[in-house]
């Protein structure tokens, strides 16, 4: 049965959420889960013509954040950071810069969900002022409303990275209607979508991955994928434990067969190359604020490099793309 459901999904017909399940619960390192992720990979080359991306993205601030999410070092309830700090107006510019000069192929501002969506602006405004013309900028906020989402296409936004996450609404105080509802302002504005499965725990049931990976196709994005939960010591979620990287190859093989040609995308988080190996052609480097890290700059600490990105992605024989992301100009 999974060789027809793999068979199927290469052939690019649509899976059904019971074949999904079925691949989620194959055991790990038996044949049939090595067939997964061959087959992911297969798909991965062909859906991106045999290419992967490394996109960077910069964190505005820390703070105390109410959306209270429980795997977030910026939640209240973790008691991580007490108060608000920003990086200075030149420094995001500066980090900005700097990636686009390492060859990052997509550069994402991010702020906490409480941020002033008007300063969000603001700053990124000057930062688009700052980039070549052709650098794809990508913003990663908390939901917004229609006309925040012009505002962001009229700043020089290409997309977003936005996400319906595991447990939404139960280890967050964010609705999932409000995550969809930020969606589809975002493509009525014309921005295009990245998402992912994720964060993923060990304690998470194989029904709410299928459940969030049906999401995150139906939302029609250019890439999709799975990533880990990074515990924050000391909280609820640290109990629960760290999903292997080798356990996230498989998830993030599933997610990639049950998402159509269509998408080109199939991204991971943390870096690793197994993950990589499995199918994963997008990798992320960070600098300033990280939700997985309790330091203020995570540059030397979680955050990878451009370059650490892309020696990942070499060491897993991929190719990566030279110049602006190809999955956002898609």
């Amino acid at each position: 049965m999974i060789k027809e459901i793999i068979r199927k999904s290469l052939n690019g017909a649509t899976l059904v959420k019971e074949e999904i399940a079925s691949l989620f619960s194959v055991p790990l390192f038996s044949e049939e889960s090595s067939m997964i992720i061959a087959a992911s990979r297969k798909k991965s080359e062909t859906a991106s013509r045999g290419t992967a991306e490394v996109h960077a993205q910069v964190g505005l601030n820390v703070a105390p954040c109410p959306k209270n999410c429980a795997f977030c070092s910026f939640a209240v309830r973790n008691k991580v950071f007490s108060e608000t700090r920003e990086i200075s107006r030149q420094e995001a510019i500066k980090k900005a810069k700097q990636f686009e000069t390492d060859g990052a192929n997509a550069i994402y501002v991010m702020s906490t969900a409480d941020y002033p969506f008007e300063k969000f602006i603001d700053i990124s405004g000057d930062i688009r002022k700052k980039l070549h013309p052709e650098t794809i900028l990508v913003a990663n906020v908390g939901d917004f409303s229609k006309d925040q989402a012009g505002q962001l296409k009229d700043t020089g936004f290409s997309g977003i990275y936005h996400a319906v996450r595991l447990g939404e609404g139960r280890d967050t105080t964010i609705r999932v209607e409000t995550r969809l509802e930020t969606l589809e302002n975002a493509r009525q504005a014309g921005l295009i979508l990245g998402t992912c499965v994720e964060p993923v725990g060990n304690e998470h049931s194989v029904e709410e991955l299928v459940e969030k990976t049906i999401i995150t196709r139906d939302a029609k994005p250019v890439y999709s994928g799975s990533a880990r939960r990074i515990p924050i010591p000391n909280t609820k979620m640290a109990e629960y434990g760290v999903v292997s990287e080798a356990r996230m190859a498989h998830i993030l093989a599933v997610v990639r067969l049950a998402l159509n040609y269509a998408i080109p995308g199939n991204c991971t988080h943390e870096p690793n190359v197994i993950g990589a190996a499995a199918g994963a052609n997008l990798l992320w480097a960070e600098a300033g604020s990280n939700p997985r890290d309790t330091e203020q700059e995570t540059e030397g600490k979680r955050g990878m490099t451009v370059m650490d990105c892309v020696r990942v992605l070499h060491e897993a024989e991929w190719k990566v793309t030279q110049g602006p992301s190809k999955f956002f100009s898609a």
